[in-house]
């Protein structure tokens, strides 16, 4: 007996120094601010705080603008889904990893890859450092690799939901079967209410979550299937967008005059509506109807969460990012698609919000996607991650630090690529043919001053921001979606090539 009393005399108080470490522990970690991370598919700048354009309604997103800080010359790393979110989600660049195309989730990181066979995914670092990880909807490519996030939501498959038959567009338009594939472009009113559609049923999940309690800090992710095609939603949303409202953008025929080969071809989309096909039919004002009425669905859904996370216990701890993974086409440059290195495909949305951040503030610099993953680890107060090859723009929004020297690269299959800075576009395809435009006199970038003496120096000075390194496509990374880059793949890589090789940039 006087054992077991001298043994709990001994245990005890080591019993409860442990439970007070503990305790002391888990409100350290609480401390650490959650992330709520906001995926929106095919989103372009046409939302009220940044363009407002043809009389766009989203109050919700002008609401989380005024929360905190809006960047209204964001550029994405690739104009496709894909690669695009490969490139967020590994923090490395297209030109580094070889994923120029559509990669499945669970072969992004694999060891034949050099570059990715290691890498750490965004939301795994968070979980590696301690936070709860939960996810639905698309966030990579589908959703997500296996194991990333400790709650899954999963994703609906494809984009519906959709009617028996389509409203107005095939899918293949003029395009080759076997040859172009085949899209999901439709538009009209359907279905028949919000809750029918995946989107609302993700926000719900969402909501949900945020009414419970945690014993860890968390990382939230929520990705929108709209605004992608088909731009099916409930009628109300196309009623908001009277057709006598909508207003197309500038246009020009033949505004692929002065365009190199390469660039036509990647732009050469049969089986996507064409602008003249859209003046013809009388459709274009539709189209325009129908992606406006998505966006004011995806803002209304926005605005649930927001009210959620307001009325929950981490309000005030919590930093929103809200992106896009490209921009999208709406009868610029002659069609309706993302698919291209020109202003209106790589710029989209990028919002921040939370503890130490300005409230309301804009910043019209370019900058890049791929600063989501260091972003959001030093506002998170989380070791910095030496791979990452973006750049934080926590300085940026508190005190204007590199306004000046900042500048975007977008990258389209292997060793084309466009970059952003001091007003200009500067674009660079395989075969070293250029794209020039002046932004100050030619926003919509209808003429091709490549080979104006006027400009010489500053494309000199932005060649110098072109990659180093151009990898060749990632074997398990495929675009079979337009002749291009499927011949490009198999003229960089040979049929029978299996593995990443480097190579330097064609200068």
């Amino acid at each position: 007996m006087k054992n077991i009393h001298f043994v709990l005399l001994f245990v005890l108080p080591l019993f409860f120094s442990c439970s007070t470490e503990k305790k002391k522990l888990l409100k350290e970690d609480l401390s650490m601010p959650n992330v709520l991370f906001i995926a929106v598919d095919d989103l372009n700048n046409w939302i009220t705080p940044i363009d407002g354009y043809s009389n766009a309604k989203t109050p919700n997103f002008d609401r989380l603008a005024s929360m905190g800080v809006t960047f209204t010359n964001a550029h994405v790393q690739a104009p496709l889904c894909g690669p695009s979110r490969a490139s967020i989600m590994t923090g490395l660049r297209p030109s580094t990893t070889g994923i120029y195309g559509m990669t499945p989730d669970n072969k992004i990181r694999r060891k034949e890859n050099p570059s990715t066979k290691d890498i750490t995914f965004l939301p795994e670092y968070f979980k590696n450092n301690g936070y709860h990880t939960m996810g639905i909807g698309k966030l990579f490519h589908i959703h997500s690799p296996d194991n990333v996030f400790d709650e899954s939501g999963g994703r609906v498959k494809g984009f519906g939901p959709y009617p028996k038959k389509r409203f107005i567009w095939d899918g293949f338009g003029k395009g080759v079967r076997g040859k172009h594939g085949r899209t999901s472009t439709d538009w009209g009113a359907f279905p028949e209410n919000d809750t029918l559609m995946p989107d609302h049923q993700s926000v719900n999940w969402v909501v949900d979550r945020l009414n419970r309690k945690y014993e860890k800090p968390f990382f939230l992710g929520l990705g929108f299937l709209r605004v992608h095609v088909p731009l099916y939603v409930p009628q109300k949303w196309f009623d908001m967008h009277p057709l006598e409202g909508i207003k197309t953008p500038p246009y020009l025929s033949d505004d692929l005059k002065d365009i190199p080969s390469v660039g036509k071809q990647i732009n050469d989309l049969p089986m996507m509506p064409s602008t003249e096909w859209a003046k013809e039919s009388g459709e274009w004002k539709k189209i325009i109807q129908a992606y406006l009425a998505c966006m004011s669905f995806v803002d209304s859904e926005l605005g649930r969460v927001l009210d959620a996370l307001e009325k929950s216990n981490y309000a005030d701890n919590t930093i929103i990012v809200l992106w896009s993974d490209h921009g999208y086409r709406l009868g610029e440059k002659g069609t309706f698609a993302k698919h291209a290195l020109w202003e209106t495909a790589t710029k989209a949305p990028l919002m921040f919000a939370g503890p130490n951040l300005p409230r309301g503030k804009k910043i019209a610099a370019p900058v890049e996607m791929l600063s989501i993953y260091p972003t959001l680890l030093e506002l998170t107060g989380l070791p910095v991650y030496a791979k990452n090859e973006g750049t934080s723009l926590v300085a940026m929004m508190q005190n204007d630090k590199g306004l000046e020297t900042t500048h975007a690269i977008t990258t389209f299959g292997m060793n084309n690529h466009a970059i952003k800075k001091d007003g200009y576009r500067y674009i660079q395809y395989e075969d070293g043919t250029e794209e020039f435009y002046d932004h100050r006199t030619d926003p919509n970038e209808w003429k091709n001053e490549a080979l104006n003496p006027e400009f010489k120096s500053k494309i000199n000075e932005l060649k110098e921001l072109l990659p180093k390194v151009n990898s060749i496509w990632d074997s398990e990374s495929n675009y079979t979606f337009q002749p291009y880059f499927k011949n490009q793949k198999i003229r960089t890589n040979g049929k029978g090539a299996k593995h990443l090789k480097v190579i330097g940039a064609d200068r």
